[in-house]
């Protein structure tokens, strides 16, 4: 039985009012018809890395083993940044090297990393300075998809050399955490860096500059309007609103620091 072509998902902030997301589609297409294309957000706020770097890490253990995953918020494209492609026990990234991949790579190991300089396997070998979405990305995604080994890409890096995005390190002391919001979404959630794990049977609470945020279990435990803390569906502390709006509310942004006490 002939075997399927390896799933590829794609991330950007190219949003869905243009035909950027669907170029790339279209360039997958043409190397091979078959293969399936699964968006995973296309709507990270424009070049907003932190962003998309923590969507690709919550997104990328859901998919089966083999997965390509192309991943583009790219304010350097045209740049100094390398285009690379690394693979782990469980997939493939392809992205610009600008720290949009280490979240994922702080997870899992990389086995190898390729910068991406071999133009047989790009759309063109003089790629727009705009668009390597669909001059290198979209492609290569679209051969390592058909089996092509990722040695043949191009030229051999060490992993430790890709870009990191650094967030502010958790601290832990007896009775506390200090960390900070390292992703706010649709709507308006912060979304803390500070995993739920760590607060197993603890009374915890959030304490953000004079405001003391008390933790429940769902959304709809606190008063309407009240701000509260849970632990997400991605395992991370967050403070949310009750029919509202934390970053709004809050007037917090990425970065902001919070510590967790109990």
């Amino acid at each position: 039985m002939e075997q399927q072509p390896t799933l590829i998902t794609l991330l950007s902030d190219f949003g869905n009012s243009d035909e950027y997301v669907g170029v790339m589609k279209g360039i997958i297409a043409q190397i091979n018809a078959s293969t399936r294309v699964i968006d995973i957000n296309h709507r990270i706020p424009p070049q907003n890395i932190a962003a998309g770097r923590f969507c690709l890490m919550n997104a990328y253990p859901y998919f089966p083993p083999g997965t390509v995953h192309v991943a583009v918020v790219d304010p350097g494209v045209g740049g100094k940044r390398r285009a690379i492609a690394v693979e782990l026990t469980s997939g493939f990234l392809v992205a610009p090297d600008n720290g949009l991949l280490s979240g994922v790579l702080s997870r899992y190991d990389a086995i190898t990393a390729v910068e991406l300089t071999n133009h047989k396997y790009w759309h063109t070998s003089t790629p727009s300075s705009t668009f390597h979405g669909r001059d290198i990305f979209a492609p290569v995604a679209a051969h390592l998809a058909n089996g092509v080994g990722i040695q043949e890409l191009g030229t051999i890096i060490n992993p430790a050399t890709l870009m990191r995005l650094e967030l502010v390190e958790c601290t832990y002391q007896s009775d506390s955490i200090f960390g900070c919001i390292q992703y706010i979404d649709h709507f308006g959630n912060l979304v803390t860096n500070i995993p739920g794990s760590s607060l197993v049977d603890k009374n915890w609470y959030v304490q953000l500059g004079d405001w003391k945020i008390s933790n429940y279990k769902t959304y709809a435990d606190g008063r309407i309007g009240e701000a509260i803390a849970l632990i997400g569906s991605h395992n991370w502390v967050e403070i949310a609103v009750n029919s509202g709006n934390a970053q709004l509310q809050l007037q917090m942004k990425v970065g902001s620091e919070i510590t967790v006490q109990w």
